[in-house]
């Protein structure tokens, strides 16, 4: 498996490591083991929405859903933050007093080549000549 995906298993691995092995009960584990990556992903004030919408679809009781929690999502919670720590110092965008200080600067925009045709058009967008290719297979190529 490629680096992330080892990652990823690694984080599942206390679910996975609590069923009885059955294809069933380790599909459970992953699909849990995604919604706990996914909820660790969402910021901390905006998460009980999102916990009060699944334990409605859940279909567990006030209490059952309290222990699932204290037991399951808050311990995966944590461990994401543990795990991916560079996941959870994001700079949303809009959010100045958010931004660490070390920021780095936006990376500066590419210089036109000389004799460039278009200067400073993205070379992924479709080319402004209106050949309907993008800029950088039609006046973007080099030596045209």
């Amino acid at each position: 498996m490629g680096a992330i995906a080892d990652a990823l298993m690694a984080y599942a691995r206390p679910l996975l490591e609590g069923t009885d092995g059955s294809p069933e009960e380790m599909q459970r584990a992953l699909s849990l083991s995604t919604l706990c990556y996914n909820l660790a992903l969402v910021p901390e004030d905006k998460r009980e929405d999102a916990l009060a919408e699944f334990r409605s679809k859940g279909g567990m009781n006030e209490e059952q859903f309290v222990e699932f929690r204290r037991d399951v999502i808050d311990p995966m919670i944590r461990r994401h933050e543990a795990m991916f720590p560079g996941l959870h110092n994001r700079v949303i965008p809009g959010a100045l007093a958010a931004r660490p200080a070390t920021a780095t600067p936006a990376p500066a925009q590419p210089q036109p080549r000389p004799g460039d045709p278009y200067p400073g058009t993205d070379r992924y967008a479709p080319c402004p000549c209106g050949s309907g290719e993008k800029y950088k297979f039609c006046c973007g190529k080099k030596g045209r």
